[in-house]
Formats: structure tokens, sequence, C-alpha cells
């Protein structure tokens, strides 16, 4: 059996769309959980599970995603649990290609493949672009030289059996289950194929918030003292500057490739400072970001 599980805090206008992307390719016996705290959002998922035997409404008490996550972990039934999020779109096909990695026992997790719905004119449209296409082919390579990735949080899925509690503090779940999963010894795979739109910030501000709250999380012990690495600011510097340096397709395109160098050390220095210096409180840190929505 398959469990489908989204989070959503104050999203009645996409959560919608994010349901019915799913419901579009629920494979058979499957279900689809998804944990709501708010009321206008849970008004609309509790729509769904009227309409639809599979959507069953989890209420969680508010306390953050990793408290999310664990209320819909104790109710779900599959094997196998799909992640993903209540402001994102999977494309038609991305369950059943997220699935096919698992038919290797030694699997224990596969990550989806984020593509930006934002336009490329714009500095943060294009770096959304640039980002989620280096995010790509980063796991490309690493999946073909069979090495550690960590999944995508907007799209994933996990065995069960081999998932244990989030940590309620965890600003990134899906770096701290990824890299619990590969410190068990199962491997990690990337089904491209599984793709979901994900609208990415559009004012600096926000653009922040986020990359702050889930590149802070490789600086929590949780990933920060694993024995398997895939990101951090020295490793992005090493592999990923050759692969922004190539992005661009004009003058302007490159202009803003440099922008986002200077952003990326803005970004680092503030998770130096603010999740290993000061030990910001997860509430401080897990800001909401409104131009996604």
């Amino acid at each position: 059996m398959i469990s489908i599980l989204i989070t959503a805090y104050r999203e009645p206008k996409t959560i919608g769309r994010a349901i019915e992307a799913f419901l579009a390719q629920l494979p058979e016996e499957a279900e689809l959980l998804v944990v709501t705290p708010d009321p206008e959002t849970s008004a609309v998922v509790q729509n769904y599970a009227e309409r639809f035997p599979a959507v069953r409404h989890i209420l969680d008490p508010q306390r953050g995603k990793p408290t999310a996550l664990n209320f819909g972990l104790q109710a779900v039934q599959g094997e196998i649990v799909i992640f993903s999020d209540g402001d994102v779109v999977v494309e038609p096909g991305s369950v059943e290609a997220l699935l096919r990695p698992f038919e290797d026992t030694q699997v224990g997790a596969a990550s989806g493949r984020p593509v930006s719905a934002n336009a490329r004119d714009t500095v943060l449209g294009y770096w959304s672009q640039l980002l989620t296409d280096s995010a790509h082919a980063v796991r490309v390579a690493r999946a073909k030289a069979g090495k550690f990735l960590v999944c995508s949080g907007y799209l994933f899925a996990v065995r069960r059996a081999v998932l244990g509690p989030v940590p309620a503090d965890a600003l990134s779940e899906d770096a701290v289950i990824s890299h619990r999963i590969a410190e068990q010894g199962y491997r990690i795979g990337y089904a491209p194929e599984a793709q979901v739109r994900v609208k990415y910030p559009t004012t600096y501000k926000d653009w922040l918030r986020q990359k702050v709250r889930s590149a802070g999380g490789y600086a929590q012990d949780y990933v920060r003292r694993s024995p398997v690495q895939m990101r951090s600011a020295w490793l992005e510097i090493r592999h990923g500057t050759w692969l922004a340096l190539k992005y661009p397709r004009s003058a302007r395109e490159f202009l803003w490739t440099l922008l986002l160098f200077l952003a990326r050390l803005h970004l680092w220095l503030l998770v130096l400072l603010n999740v290993r210096i000061k030990k910001m409180q997860f509430t401080e840190l897990w800001q909401r970001v409104e131009t996604t929505k």
C-alpha cells in the first residue's frame, strides 16, 4: 500500500490543486493524507475527504512542519510514504516514476525533481531556474556514481519501515530523513521523471527567509555531524561554481549569476550567525514565505 502525505498551513488557495494532481494518478489501494492546522485549509481538505474515500484529513497542533509530519506518520498505513507540500503541483506520471526505484530492495528513499514555475526573465526567477537545474545535474551525477544524495522536500518517497520520527526542531526535514536513511546503509534513488512544479519566492526578503531555513538545516547537528554529506557552503563553492557560470545565456543572465554568488554568501553568513552562533529557536527561523503561495 502507498501513502501520500501532504502538509499544508494557510494554503486554502493552493491545496486543492495539490490534492487533485495526486488524485489523478493515485495507485489502487493508496491513501492520501493531508495534515493541516488552520480552519481555512482544513475546510478545503475536508470537502475533498467527503467526496473521495482515499483522502483523509489529519488535524495537527500547529507546532511546525516536523510536528505535522510526525502526526501524519502516526496515521499512515502504507509501506512506502510519498511526501509533498500543499503549495506545489506534481506532474502527471510522477507517482509511478517515484515508486520505480523501490524495485531495488536496497533503496530506502527516492527523490523527485523540482521544476521552477517562475519565469526566467527576472532576477529571482532566473535564480530559481539556475538552482533547480543545477540541483538536478548534481543529483543525476551522484546517482550515476552511486553516491549519497539528499531528497527534495517538495516530492520524495521513503520506506516506512526505515523512517523514524522527525526531530521537532529540524529546519530541513528532507535533509534529516535522507541522512538517517543513508546512515542505515540504504541507498537513495533519483527519479528525474517524477517532476513537481514549484513557485519560488519573488522578493529577496522571502528568498532569504526560505533559504536560511532550508540551508540552516545543514548546520544543525542532525546533518552536520553525519558521516555522509552532500551540501555545505564549501561543497557548494567546489561543485556548484562551474555549473552556475556555464548556465547564463546572455550578458544580463551572467550578471544575475554574479549577484547570486553574493546572495549565497549572504545566505551562508546568516546561517553561520543565526544557527551556529546565536542558536536561534525553531520558531524564529521558520518564517512563512508569502510569495510562494
